[in-house]
């Protein structure tokens, strides 16, 4: 097929096959974040321990799948065995293409299921952070702050008011998880009488990692309790799915009370 001589193509060299193979393979590298990695091998590990205590093949079958679920729920909570799931398959995906099909199968999912409803422990989630816990810290500390005290002040009211991960507001220990592609850099930081901005080069959806929920989950409820409606809470802490509200850790009977009470509150004054 010729090239049209009415669409002109810029001139570009073209690749060897050595390069071509060095940079998909760094472009595949870079598909998962190393976190994300790390999450990853250590869930193909669990798997792969399985099959060699049990003495099975390493080849996710359908049977196999079932028994390693089965295995796994009586020794971590159910509701976690998802993720191994999508670990394994992610890591065996290219030795093993039918994985994902073997994963979806009506057999493993039924499985699972019966896992969770035999297995799975009430969900005990730790308090979420108010503005009331953030003025305790901060009466805590003191009004003549230290470098360490003030830096730790400014990180949890950044990250409480912006809906941020720790992990987007912190430098890892883990040299293979440092990346400055993940952190607000000091030149982005712009300070105004009236507000404090920043450029924060990824977001949390782009892939960076579990992260922080307490932030999460402070600031989303936070929000909440002040009348915020779910879609500029959703736009705040740049969910692309419904996702953030498994983070607004109020009663349901409780938030609606406070919302209304808000609203006539609003309309009195």
């Amino acid at each position: 097929m010729n090239v049209s001589s009415s669409s002109r193509q810029p001139v570009r060299e073209a690749w060897t096959p050595e390069h071509l193979l060095y940079e998909r393979s760094v472009a595949l590298g870079f598909a998962i974040d190393s976190t994300t990695a790390s999450v990853y091998n250590s869930h193909l590990n669990s798997y792969i321990t399985f099959c060699r205590l049990h003495h099975l093949p390493i080849d996710p079958m359908i049977d196999t799948l079932s028994f390693y679920m089965v295995w796994l729920s009586h020794h971590i909570e159910p509701r976690s065995v998802d993720s191994y799931l999508s670990g394994i398959s992610s890591r065996l995906e290219d030795t093993y293409p039918d994985v994902r099909a073997a994963r979806r199968s009506s057999f493993v999912v039924r499985t699972l299921r019966g896992c969770k409803r035999r297995l799975s422990k009430p969900v005990q989630r730790k308090l979420p952070l108010s503005i009331d816990d953030l003025q305790q810290v901060q009466r805590k500390l003191g009004l003549e702050l230290e470098h360490d005290n003030s830096l730790f002040l400014a990180l949890l009211f950044t990250g409480f008011l912006t809906l941020q991960r720790l992990g987007e507001l912190t430098w890892p220990d883990a040299v293979k998880h440092q990346s400055y592609r993940k952190v607000p850099l000091r030149h982005s930081l712009s300070i105004t009488a009236r507000s404090i901005s920043y450029t924060l080069p990824y977001q949390k959806n782009d892939g960076l990692g579990t992260g922080s929920t307490i932030l999460l989950a402070g600031g989303a409820t936070a929000l909440a309790i002040a009348g915020m409606t779910p879609d500029l809470i959703q736009a705040a802490g740049r969910w692309s799915s419904d996702e953030f509200k498994k983070y607004i850790r109020q009663h349901a009977f409780l938030l609606n009370a406070l919302l209304h009470g808000s609203a006539q509150t609003t309309q009195v004054t």
